[in-house]
């Protein structure tokens, strides 16, 4: 892990802390990194939802043996 210096204000911090019931600064700061990430990540996958094309419908994807390919 990197060590990384950055000047926040305080009154931001304790308001995550807080926030995200956080034991400590460190932990309140990584649980925001990871929130956003989640965020982008999942804003990006909605961003495709609907351009993908399936064979398949829902209820064969869900009975399909995808080991081998049976039904």
């Amino acid at each position: 892990m990197d060590k990384t210096t950055v000047t926040l204000p305080r009154e931001l911090v304790d308001e995550l802390v807080s926030l995200v019931g956080a034991r400590c600064k460190r932990e309140a700061v990584l649980q925001a990194i990871r929130e956003e990430i989640r965020r982008r990540k999942r804003d990006r996958i909605r961003g495709v939802a609907g351009q993908l094309e399936f064979d398949l419908t829902a209820d064969e994807l869900r009975h399909e043996d995808h080991r081998t390919g049976l039904r």
